[in-house]
């Protein structure tokens, strides 16, 4: 209409939704350097926490698929089988579980936390897969808490401790989520070797190390 003004275009060129080689190297470098951020204090408390943990996972897996076995003083071990456990649970997730149960799932749920639980070990010892192995144990602590959530306040038959929202699963999560929020892969373990191998073989590449100098090519 005549007189009235006229707001400017906005486009996008297509190659802003493509990642640019240079912002690779970039993205690369800064997550091998990004652990100079932290004193070696720190870095050695977060690889210990995660050690820790890691072997409590690994651990618990390896008892559970050893079982059956025979304890120290001879006697046999039973074989070992999440049904007691789920049956006596009383939190917000118990009846989905004792429904899975009562559908015969019961195999299959004592081989995913037996896999699960030493997967999650060794990845968190070895700082394999980091990320996936820390979301892995938050989630396995997630289903043990809203199985059990200690709402009673009172010592417990067969139970150390006593309790009322907060015990040790819940404390345990808070720590793994300590570890995803420090990303401790990019301070040691396999995943930090890793990064540290694909960036000197992008560095070591003429035409990126080209891009990453001349980044308007």
């Amino acid at each position: 209409m005549k007189g009235q003004s006229r707001s400017p275009e906005f486009r996008l060129h297509p190659s802003s939704f493509i990642l640019h080689p240079s912002s690779l190297l970039l993205a690369l470098e800064t997550n091998v350097t990004q652990n100079t951020t932290y004193s070696p204090v720190q870095q050695g408390a977060l690889i210990l926490l995660r050690t820790v943990i890691g072997w409590h996972f690994l651990y618990e897996g390896y008892y559970k698929l050893t079982s059956p076995a025979w304890s120290p003083t001879g006697t046999p071990l039973p074989h070992w089988t999440s049904l007691g456990y789920l049956k006596g649970a009383s939190g917000p997730l118990a009846g989905l579980f004792q429904r899975m149960v009562s559908a015969g799932w019961t195999s299959w749920i004592d081989r995913t936390v037996k896999v699960g639980l030493l997967l999650i070990g060794l990845s968190l010892i070895l700082g394999l897969f980091t990320k996936v192995g820390s979301w892995g144990a938050l989630f396995f602590l997630a289903l043990f808490y809203l199985l059990y959530v200690p709402l009673i306040g009172v010592p417990q038959p067969n139970n150390e401790g006593t309790y009322l929202i907060v015990n040790k699963t819940l404390i345990e999560a808070v720590a793994v989520f300590v570890l995803i929020t420090f990303d401790t892969g990019a301070i040691a373990g396999i995943d930090l070797l890793w990064r540290r191998k694909s960036w000197r073989v992008l560095k070591g590449d003429p035409d990126l190390r080209q891009v990453k100098n001349n980044p308007t090519r």
